[in-house]
């Protein structure tokens, strides 16, 4: 039987344990201004054949009050710690992605394979200006966080949302603008440092820039392919769980790992 566990790293940051003991060990990765309970249907999918890890990044949820640095470097730091030497597979959500492969680069074999799913590449000069994320770079801090949601979900069902929960989210405007920023700023990983298997996910409802980053990691990553969710959008994590387990993690658990 399926059990979750708290835990916490030397330097306070809270996470999670579930699944099954034993099995290899899969760590969900979430995207800006989300939380670990946005991996929450994944890890159910899995709970029978994987040890599962789940946890709010720095800056987000139980983790708000994390001093930062709210960037790619200060996220692999977490993961370093959460880890703790444990060989692992890593599924990093939108810009959980780039979490990701950036601790693939740094911890090398220690990381048996990685799955991305519609990972925001802003460094480079094709990515778009007016995403979600660039709209939220362009107001003040203390709006950021609502500027993003409503570009995400509409401004009416924003409203709907209880105010406890408008106030969470404007809390942790913060960590979005400056990892945003981030990887605007510095490229946060390189192509011929990722050796292991890489599975880079977007949907067939994804906006071109997501499918376009899927497709570029797919084909530059040394070991990688892209892999098509139908009928997904960017929230195929919650959407989808089903299809992005079988698509996105199941390849991993098995023996023969998917090369490109």
């Amino acid at each position: 039987m399926s059990t979750t566990v708290p835990h916490s790293t030397e330097n306070g940051l809270q996470f999670l344990e579930e699944g099954t003991l034993g099995k290899p060990l899969v760590l969900l990765i979430h995207g800006s201004l989300d939380r670990s309970a946005g991996m929450l249907r994944v890890s159910r999918q899995i709970h029978k054949e994987a040890h599962v890890i789940r946890f709010d990044r720095r800056g987000y949820a139980q983790n708000n009050l994390h001093a930062g640095p709210f960037n790619v470097p200060g996220n692999v730091e977490d993961v370093v710690s959460i880890l703790n030497g444990r060989e692992a597979i890593l599924i990093g959500h939108s810009f959980g992605g780039n979490i990701a492969l950036a601790t693939a680069a740094h911890l090398g074999e220690q990381i048996r394979a990685v799955s991305t799913y519609e990972t925001p590449l802003s460094w480079f000069d094709w990515w778009p200006r007016n995403t979600a994320g660039a709209t939220s770079l362009q107001v003040p801090t203390s709006e950021a966080a609502e500027a993003f949601m409503i570009r995400l979900i509409g401004r009416k069902r924003w409203e709907l949302l209880p105010d406890s929960t408008k106030e969470a989210r404007r809390s942790e405007g913060a960590a979005l603008t400056t990892e945003l920023q981030s990887i605007r700023d510095v490229v946060p990983w390189h192509v011929d440092e990722i050796l292991c298997p890489v599975l880079c996910g977007y949907g067939s409802k994804a906006h071109e820039h997501h499918k376009k980053g899927a497709l570029w990691l797919g084909e530059n990553l040394k070991h990688a392919r892209s892999v098509e969710i139908v009928d997904a959008g960017h929230g195929a994590p919650n959407s989808h769980a089903a299809a992005f387990t079988e698509l996105l993690v199941r390849p991993h658990l098995a023996p023969a790992l998917p090369t490109g």
